[in-house]
C-alpha cells in the first residue's frame, strides 16, 4: 500500500495544481489537495522505509487522513451531481475539484480497508519474528 499511497499523493498534487491553474491562479484554496498529496507522498515514502510495525502505523495514519478528507468533502459529490443536472454553481471549477478529491479519498480508503483485511487474513511469514496470536480456551 505504500506505493499506492505515493501514487495517490502524486495524483492529489496534480489535482491541486490543476485546480489552481483552472481558477486562473486566483483561488489558493484549490491547492488544498496538493498539500494533502504532499503529506500522502511523504507517508508513502516513510512506509516504504519503515519496519513492519511502523509501516502499519504510518498506513493507519494515511487512511485516517483520507477518511477525514472524504468526510469533509463528501457533500461536494452531491453538488457536482446537481451541477451536472443543470443547477448553477457559483464556482463550478471548485465543485469539480472538490468532488474529484472526495472520490479519490473514498477510493483510497476502500483500497486500504481491503488491504488491511487481506493482511489480517494472511498469516505472518515464518522467520518474521511475529508470534501467531493465541486463542484463549
Amino acid at each position: 500500500m505504500a506505493i499506492v499511497t505515493i501514487l495517490f499523493g502524486l495524483l492529489l498534487i496534480i489535482l491541486g495544481v490543476a485546480g489552481y491553474v483552472g481558477t486562473g491562479w486566483q483561488a489558493p484554496t484549490a491547492l488544498i489537495p496538493m498539500y494533502v498529496g504532499i503529506v500522502f507522498t511523504i507517508l508513502g515514502l516513510l512506509a516504504r522505509r519503515a519496519s513492519q510495525k511502523r509501516r502499519m502505523t504510518v498506513m493507519h495514519i494515511a487512511v485516517t487522513l483520507a477518511a477525514l478528507c472524504f468526510l469533509l468533502t463528501s457533500l461536494n459529490i452531491w453538488y457536482f451531481v446537481r451541477m451536472e443536472m443543470g443547477h448553477a454553481m457559483a464556482r463550478p471549477i471548485a465543485v469539480e475539484d472538490k468532488a474529484v478529491f472526495s472520490v479519490m479519498m473514498l477510493i483510497y480508503v476502500l483500497l486500504c480497508v481491503r488491504s488491511f483485511i487481506k493482511a489480517r487474513r494472511t498469516p505472518p511469514a515464518e522467520g518474521s519474528g511475529q508470534q501467531p496470536s493465541q486463542v484463549a480456551s
